[in-house]
């Protein structure tokens, strides 16, 4: 494997040095979670009664149906209209015309200042207090959106402008119209390059669901509440809920990692090499 050219491929020092370093880490890492079981087992937080409900069919019934359902729920309408508002008004930024791309801009720029926390109040109490005709589970949506589709109109932007301005200009040589070369050309070579970036935002999407507790909507946070309150377990309630987000999460990452791969091709370091080797092959030829 040839060395990088940022840096010198590691000496046998350096990679004992950098598995000495793994091994301490993972013991501290290790030190630390004990350390933590000890406080809670201290403290009676491991003691079974606290831990029931998180094991009772009705409770996980609970849990799963009116808590990530919920979420999943939001997180995805959140992240579907986010990737709609992000396109939209990332293009109009875009736009040759001042009419179309100042105010795009302004609007880009405003929901992205804005904290989520902040959105969600406002739409609750424009759209969902007293006689509202929304519910406080569209207004997390509207918020999330707003945000999330603001940061990705950035996102699509950027890429749009990092590929290659031969593309462009090859496109208009032949005749094609602006918008022909936006469809076409540009924005199916933005999109792999603007992957990574939609999936780490539809990940804040998922977690920032979280924040809906604060204006009564639906959700993981919101089921937790009954069940502390009942049996007094915070910090179980807490220990759960954060592993929910954790694991879905994980799962989130992983499909859109392949979907990643699935559009872009991306190859494994082995693939890469073989390739290396008949193209070095050929040369030699």
């Amino acid at each position: 494997m040839s060395a990088s050219v940022l840096f010198d491929a590691p000496g046998p020092r350096t990679i004992a040095r950098h598995r000495v370093y793994s091994v301490v880490s993972v013991v501290a890492l290790l030190a630390l979670v004990a350390l933590a079981v000890w406080k809670l087992y201290d403290a009676g937080q491991l003691e079974y009664e606290l831990w029931e409900p998180f094991v009772t069919p009705d409770y996980v019934e609970y849990l799963l149906v009116d808590g990530l359902l919920e979420t999943l729920k939001m997180a995805f309408f959140s992240i579907i209209f986010a990737v709609v508002f992000g396109l939209v008004f990332g293009v109009a930024k875009l736009s040759d015309r001042a009419w179309v791309r100042w105010p795009a801009w302004l609007v880009v720029e405003f929901f992205r200042a804005v904290p989520v926390l902040l959105l969600m109040v406002f739409a609750f109490f424009l759209l969902a207090i007293g006689n509202g005709p929304l519910s406080s589970f569209w207004c997390v949506v509207i918020a999330l959106t707003l945000y999330n589709g603001s940061v990705l109109a950035e996102v699509f932007r950027a890429g749009v402008n990092a590929v290659p301005r031969g593309q462009a200009e090859a496109a208009y040589a032949i005749g094609m119209r602006k918008s022909q070369v936006m469809n076409a050309v540009l924005l199916p070579q933005a999109v792999k390059i603007m992957l990574p970036a939609i999936i780490s935002q539809m990940v804040v999407a998922l977690k920032d669901t979280s924040l809906g507790y604060y204006i009564l909507a639906p959700g993981l946070t919101a089921v937790a509440k009954p069940i502390y309150l009942e049996f007094n377990n915070q910090v179980p309630a807490a220990i759960v809920i954060t592993s929910l987000y954790v694991v879905v999460n994980l799962i989130l990452t992983w499909i859109a990692t392949l979907v990643q791969k699935r559009l872009v091709g991306e190859k494994s370091p082995l693939e890469l090499s073989r390739v290396g080797n008949l193209q070095g092959g050929d040369n030699t030829a």
